[in-house]
């Protein structure tokens, strides 16, 4: 079975989740993923059977709308999108830039839906307000209704009473994991979160991450971080500090769309740190931890 993907998030983990779920404990009480974009390891998780709970959250108020309705009204959220929807065709790029300001005013999650299934390589931006600013894809019009709503059906069916969509920092997560819970945290890019480009609803602060990446392995937490990494020559930020005995594997994604369009053979390269706890609970379980990973599969989007 194909997992379902709701919401198409630009950078989802969608391809890398099967690499992900291999360094999950067989035992996890609850999984957390509080950077949870389109949700793409949570369901995966799900669909494996690798957590009895889930809890899916982020900053972003409208995403978390979302992801609850998902939960608790798919049916609405469904109707919702397919209005929206079908009220373009009259003229596609007006109709995007009037939902898109009524988003910025009202910041309902079935606008934000729309905006993102809609919007240039489902690339979310937002300008130094909080506005969403990403222009429309002219040559598409956005998932359609049907097979929308095949997908959060898809999702309700299969995290309805056993997950929680929480509006709160990532912090908060790594508080509240017991010892046999996960935490799934996948940041921004270092690289393009913060400064002149801060592209994304809330930046890294990647001081204040460390601290509570370190607090945590102080209380044995299990987490995972997909950090950062490089395409081609160029990287993404810092390697997480030594400090922290994190086991590190890179994950070899392959070419990029664009980099294929552009006869380059740049390859990506995203990076996955294991907490000291989530190591000895992994080899506990036999689990053989690889410094190399390579996704197999057609080239990132």
């Amino acid at each position: 079975m194909t997992a379902p993907q709701p919401i198409p998030y630009q950078g989802s983990k969608r391809r890398l989740a099967p690499i992900i779920l291999r360094h999950l404990p067989g035992d996890a009480a609850t999984l957390y993923e509080p950077f949870v974009g389109s949700g793409a390891v949570t369901i995966a998780a799900a669909m494996a059977g690798r957590a009895r709970a889930f809890v899916v959250g982020d900053t972003l108020a409208p995403l978390v709308g979302i992801w609850d309705a998902m939960l608790h009204r798919s049916a609405l959220l469904a109707d919702r999108y397919e209005a929206i929807w079908e009220a373009q065709h009259v003229d596609p790029r007006a109709h995007f830039d009037a939902v898109r300001a009524s988003f910025n005013r009202e910041r309902d999650p079935a606008q934000l839906l729309y905006l993102v299934a809609r919007c240039v390589k489902n690339a979310v931006r937002f300008n130094a307000d909080g506005d969403f600013n990403q222009s429309p894809d002219n040559r598409r019009l956005g998932v359609k209704p049907a097979a929308l709503r095949r997908r959060v059906d898809a999702v309700h069916a299969l995290l309805a009473g056993r997950a929680r969509a929480v509006c709160a920092d990532y912090g908060d997560s790594l508080r509240a994991a017991a010892r046999d819970d996960v935490v799934y945290l996948d940041p921004p890019y270092l690289g393009v979160s913060g400064g002149r480009d801060g592209r994304y609803h809330q930046g890294l602060d990647y001081p204040r991450f460390v601290a509570d990446l370190a607090a945590a392995n102080a209380r044995g937490v299990s987490y995972l971080v997909s950090f950062d990494g490089r395409s081609g020559a160029k990287t993404y930020g810092p390697d997480l500090p030594e400090s922290l005995a994190l086991h590190k594997s890179e994950i070899h994604v392959g070419r990029s769309s664009q980099a294929t369009l552009n006869g380059r053979t740049d390859e990506t390269v995203e990076s996955l740190y294991l907490s000291p706890a989530l190591v000895a609970r992994l080899r506990a379980d036999g689990v053989a931890l690889r410094d190399r990973e390579r996704v197999r599969s057609r080239p990132l989007e």
